[in-house]
């Protein structure tokens, strides 16, 4: 397991360059403190690490289990998580299952059930091997659009509710704006003043990577009229939540926000190449509104299976503005069955803290 990409960066000042770290190996214990310049007037806040005058935490996980034989290894992790006092909430960002398991919904329901294992609140958005990646032969060569709408129905059965054994009112947009009122999936909360947000944004390049097991002449044209118009429809709700997500951020004062979806977005790629197919205006909007922000923005997702760190606007070699205030996370997965300790403290220079954290026991 390597740590690619580890920034450490607190306050920044003016043409600061932030530290970088490469670490190789097993650590057991990092805390990098990320994107300051929070608010100085923040409300008081009840617990903290040491030293530290108010706070709260949260999980990140996502990618996994992969098969039957990892189920224990994800109850050691939510044990782990429901040990651990300072967690306040659970963010999981999708794949729930592997991508050459069944879509069937015997599956989904097994999954749900070990889901809701977790006693702190959870909130979850969906992956490509829910629903996009279904039409597989291998995962029952199912139409993408009708998983979706199963996996709304079972995981998203109470819209602006979380998951979890002690579950909490969320925003839902299909709720909140009418116009995109089927996306029961992208949820906003705010704690301690800090706004969270989740994008239905997911791997397969977004769902723009053909649906051959169900139509083979899209694997060809990659024209599949089902398949684009579930791309255009999530896309224009997505940059409407982002739009709503910042709006909100900005009236309210909030000293920083959390951006939460499955796919890696492949910053690193050229707009408009292959790799950035289905996620180029998605990230021209967070870009845009963060640069408008200007306080820390995390970015968080899973996809790639190795958790690292980065700040992909900062070192980047774009002509656009650089960007310190954007720092990504992207949490463990399959067949590292680890989580990632987010804790938030607003009212200090540091807004966020990462610390990964290994379970004994998994491999």
């Amino acid at each position: 397991m390597k740590f690619d990409r580890v920034p450490v960066a607190p306050c920044f000042q003016a043409g600061a360059a932030p530290r970088r770290a490469r670490l190789g190996g097993w650590v057991l214990a990092l805390a990098a403190v990320l994107g300051g310049c929070a608010q100085p007037d923040a409300a008081p806040l009840h617990r903290a690490p040491p030293g530290v005058p108010g706070g709260f935490a949260f999980a990140l996980m996502g990618d996994m289990p992969y098969s039957p034989r990892e189920v224990a290894a994800v109850d050691r992790l939510i044990d782990a998580v429901n040990a651990d006092a300072e967690v306040g909430v659970v963010l999981h960002v999708g794949d729930v299952k592997g991508g050459a398991e069944r879509c069937d919904e015997g599956i989904y329901r097994e999954r749900l059930r070990q889901v809701q294992r977790f006693a702190p609140p959870v909130v979850y958005t969906p992956g490509d091997n829910e629903w996009t990646d279904c039409h597989r032969p291998s995962n029952g060569s199912y139409v993408p659009t009708e998983r979706l709408a199963l996996l709304r129905k079972l995981f998203f059965a109470e819209p602006g509710r979380s998951l979890g054994q002690r579950p909490m009112a969320l925003q839902s947009q299909g709720r909140e704006m009418p116009a995109h009122a089927t996306f029961v999936e992208n949820a906003m909360f705010e704690r301690q003043g800090v706004l969270f947000a989740t994008l239905h944004v997911v791997g397969s390049q977004n769902d723009t990577a053909p649906w051959r097991g169900v139509d083979p002449k899209d694997d060809v044209t990659a024209t599949n009229p089902e398949r684009q118009a579930e791309f255009e429809a999530r896309q224009a709700a997505n940059l409407a939540w982002l739009d709503r997500l910042f709006d909100t951020a900005q009236r309210r004062g909030a000293p920083g926000v959390v951006v939460a979806m499955q796919a890696n977005p492949r910053i690193e790629a050229a707009p408009g190449s292959p790799a950035r197919k289905g996620f180029d205006a998605v990230l021209d909007k967070l870009r845009q509104r963060a640069l408008a922000y200007g306080h820390p923005v995390l970015l968080l997702h899973g996809d790639d299976h190795e958790f690292f760190m980065d700040q992909p606007w900062y070192r980047d070699s774009s002509p656009e503005p650089k960007l310190a205030n954007v720092t990504r996370v992207q949490g463990y997965g399959s067949p590292r069955v680890h989580w990632v300790k987010v804790r938030v403290l607003p009212g200090t220079p540091e807004l966020f803290q990462v610390e990964p954290q290994r379970v004994g026991g998994n491999p």
